[in-house]
């Protein structure tokens, strides 16, 4: 499409999508962090499901990044924290990966609630996928964390759980 016809995009909007892309970013580095606990934890299939968390978490962050191109804006990447990189359980990992996404799930709603009050609907419209995604997100959190909860300190199960996981 020729810039020239593109509807103009609020730049209150942009810079939100923006910093959303860098929080997603994070989600992916704190992902790929926990899997690397889990690998040292001789835990592979919590690792695996880590890793293809973060790959699914930087998928998240390139529909913003291509959004804002094909609306024609220049994309400014802004630097990333480092996250924390040792855990104490996989419950507390989990329930770490848990709060995240209710974190994430909120800054979704307020950049909904932004794009609403801009008028921007190309944006409503990407945010409704997102708002979907996170609802499956914190579902699969919270299946996990309640999993790991009623294995409590059985090894047994937690090597059960550990094997499922890596059949993600």
């Amino acid at each position: 499409m020729d810039e020239s016809t593109q509807t103009p995009m609020k730049g209150a909007v942009r810079d939100a999508i923006s910093e959303q892309i860098k929080h997603e970013f994070y989600s992916a580095y704190l992902y790929l962090s926990m899997a690397g606990s889990f690998g040292v934890a001789n835990l592979p299939g919590f690792a695996s499901w880590m890793r293809k968390q973060s790959e699914e978490e930087r998928e998240h962050a390139m529909k913003f990044f291509d959004f804002l191109l094909d609306r024609g804006e220049h994309v400014q990447l802004q630097a990333i924290d480092q996250p924390p990189y040792a855990f104490r359980s996989p419950l507390d990992t989990f329930e770490q990966a848990l709060e995240h996404e209710k974190e994430i799930t909120s800054r979704i709603h307020g950049l909904y609630d932004l794009s609403v009050q801009e008028k921007d609907y190309p944006a409503q419209v990407l945010l409704n996928w997102f708002v979907v995604e996170q609802v499956e997100e914190e579902k699969s959190a919270t299946e996990i964390v309640e999993r790991l909860r009623m294995a409590g300190e059985n090894s047994t199960a937690l090597l059960l759980l550990d094997k499922e996981m890596g059949e993600r």
